[in-house]
Formats: C-alpha cells, sequence, structure tokens
C-alpha cells in the first residue's frame, strides 16, 4: 500500500452513530478483531479479550443500562451546571462540522467490547514498596500511573480495530461513557470474569450518516526538536 493510499484511509475514517438495520457478518468483525490483536502493546502480553455481541437482546441491554445510569448521574444536583464537551475550534479557514447526530446505543447492529485482564506490574510493586520512604520513588509511581501501559496497549488495539472496520466498509465508534456510567451492569450482562475490565466499547454496521469532520493542523500539535 502507497502512503497516499494509506493516508486517504486514515482521513476517511469517521465516528459513525447511525446504522443501516443490515446485519454484520460474524466473520469481518472475527477477522477484524483478529487484524486489531497484532497491535504493539506492552510486552506482548496482549492482555485484551474482544466481546463481538450480536445478540440484540445483549446489545439492547447495555444500551438499557447506560441510559439509565446517565440518567441518575444527570438527577444528581452536582450536575445543574454541566454543559457538555466543547470541542476544539476549527483551524483558520475552516467551517465548523455541525454538531454530531447520535442515535441509542441500542439501535447498533452489533457491537464490540475490549477489556483487560488484571496483572500485577512487579516492577511497580517494588517501587511501591521503596516509595515508603524515598520521595524520587513515590515521584515514579506516580509516573508509572499517569503512563498505565495496560489502557495503552488496549487503546492501541482499539486504533487497529477502527480502522480495519472502516477499510471493510463498515462504521464504528469508539466509546468509553457508557462503561463510566454502567461499567458493572454490562459487565454482568456479557458475564465478563472478575479479573477483567471492560475498558471501552465499539458499536458496528454500516453506516447510514457519515459526519464531517476536522483536525487541528499538524504544527499546532507537533514540535519538531533538532
Amino acid at each position: 500500500m502507497e502512503t497516499a493510499e494509506l493516508e486517504k484511509l486514515i482521513k476517511g475514517r469517521r465516528s459513525i452513530r447511525f446504522w443501516d438495520d443490515k446485519p454484520v457478518p460474524e466473520e469481518l468483525l472475527l477477522k477484524a478483531v483478529e487484524l486489531a490483536s497484532w497491535a504493539p502493546n506492552g510486552a506482548n502480553a496482549q492482555i485484551w479479550n474482544f466481546y463481538i455481541v450480536l445478540d440484540k437482546s445483549k446489545i439492547k441491554a447495555i444500551g438499557d443500562a447506560a441510559a439509565a445510569n446517565m440518567k441518575n448521574m444527570m438527577s444528581w444536583p452536582e450536575m445543574a451546571n454541566f454543559k457538555g464537551f466543547t470541542p476544539p475550534p476549527p483551524p483558520p479557514g475552516v467551517e465548523p462540522p455541525p454538531p454530531p447526530k447520535r442515535s441509542p446505543l441500542s439501535d447498533a447492529p452489533a457491537m464490540i467490547l475490549i477489556g483487560a485482564k488484571r496483572r500485577e506490574n512487579p516492577m511497580d510493586k517494588m517501587i511501591a514498596e521503596r516509595a515508603k520512604t524515598d520521595e524520587q520513588a513515590a515521584q515514579r509511581l506516580q509516573w508509572s500511573g499517569a503512563i498505565d501501559s495496560r489502557i495503552q496497549s488496549v487503546a492501541s488495539g482499539i486504533g487497529y480495530l477502527l480502522l480495519v472496520l472502516h477499510q471493510m466498509g463498515l462504521g464504528a465508534t469508539w466509546m468509553t461513557g457508557p462503561i463510566s456510567q454502567a461499567k458493572g451492569d454490562i459487565e454482568k450482562i456479557l458475564n465478563v470474569p472478575p479479573d477483567v475490565d471492560i475498558i471501552a466499547l465499539v458499536p458496528v454496521g454500516y453506516s447510514t450518516y457519515t459526519p464531517v469532520s476536522f483536525r487541528k493542523l499538524v504544527n499546532d500539535v507537533c514540535q519538531v526538536i533538532k
């Protein structure tokens, strides 16, 4: 593949939230997960677990759990002044895209949830013990928590997954909000083992609406240090 072809593929991908009712072939989703599992990951431990959900009743249950927990959270007095998240402004001369369309999570024809196995980092264990009496060790422990190699490994796999699904002609979006709102309920629905945390979910289907998007200019997000 030439760089120009890869660029077109990458820049053409969008976060898709509206899907056709057409079912998604299981073999496509399995192939997408297989390719995603070749993503770089910490120590090649491959701690990810992928859950392909085609059962509409389970997809609806996941969507209902997220909606119910979000409704409960929005009833808190502390949320009265919550205005949502403001997207960054577009570069000069670029028209801002319209607000994204959103459909209920339960409308997705298929869903892939990504989990990460819990594993103890022996280095962190030793640093934590040292941190009780050593200020530098305490600082290193804080740094280790900030980089979180477990989450980085899973995120790498999700990035591959989204690109493969797009190449297959499927629409998808990377979501973490429903997990933060209803992680326990979702893990019960899927019967997830106790040593696995669901990190994200990816609704998948054939797109009926492709949103407009933009990116900041490379000079705004990159520094070249010579």
